[in-house]
């Protein structure tokens, strides 16, 4: 029996990170992230997001592409077939609203892509964190990555892309308020996957 693939999905300083950690021990799942997930995985990471490299779009397109089918390979797929629960901290839903809608490749076509990456495997449930973006911008780090420097009609785009891809999938879709403290945003995701009926 395959385990449950839940994705934590939303722009950066959200809180992914941290209710993906929160939620694997609650859950005793498999923690994971994208890109970065596995050892191959970290080093195009390192490429994606260092500000060194000029990467154009389909370049970063390809690459978190790359990256995710290693990491479905290595580390969620194993632990699915092994009836573990996986928590991702993003997935190939970030792809389509971060490539599709922020860098205007088009939805579809970064969705194409995807699908053969993973060879049709997507994850199960996907939750949107949703958080102000002044909120947001304060828990940020200091130091910021290749795609955190993107200007702001970027991650507007991003942020309206989200919002489009859980309206149209609701049945995969969990949209979860993330501002307050984080237990109270971890009792909200707990509570909103138990509601859909999904059982980690």
């Amino acid at each position: 029996m395959s385990g449950l693939w839940i994705a934590l999905e939303g722009g950066d300083g959200c809180g992914k990170s941290t209710q993906a950690a929160h939620l694997g021990e609650l859950w005793d799942a498999v923690v994971t992230r994208e890109p970065g997930g596995s050892a191959a995985g970290s080093a195009i990471r390192e490429v994606v997001l260092s500000p060194e490299f000029d990467l154009g779009d389909r370049t970063e397109a390809l690459l978190m592409a790359a990256d995710r089918s290693h990491h479905l390979r290595e580390v969620v797929g194993p632990a699915l077939d092994a009836g573990r629960t996986v928590v991702s901290d993003r997935s190939v839903a970030s792809s389509l609203a971060y490539q599709g809608y922020g860098r205007g490749l088009g939805v579809e076509r970064v969705r194409e892509l995807n699908d053969w990456a993973l060879d049709g495997r997507w994850p199960d449930v996907y939750v949107l964190l949703e958080c102000p973006p002044a909120e947001a911008k304060a828990r940020m780090p200091e130091h910021l990555d290749r795609i955190e420097r993107a200007d702001p009609e970027f991650f507007a785009a991003v942020a309206a892309g989200f919002v489009e891809l859980a309206e149209a999938d609701p049945q995969h879709w969990l949209r979860v308020d993330a501002t307050g403290g984080v237990e109270e945003v971890t009792e909200r995701i707990v509570a909103a996957v138990a509601a859909a009926g999904f059982t980690p």
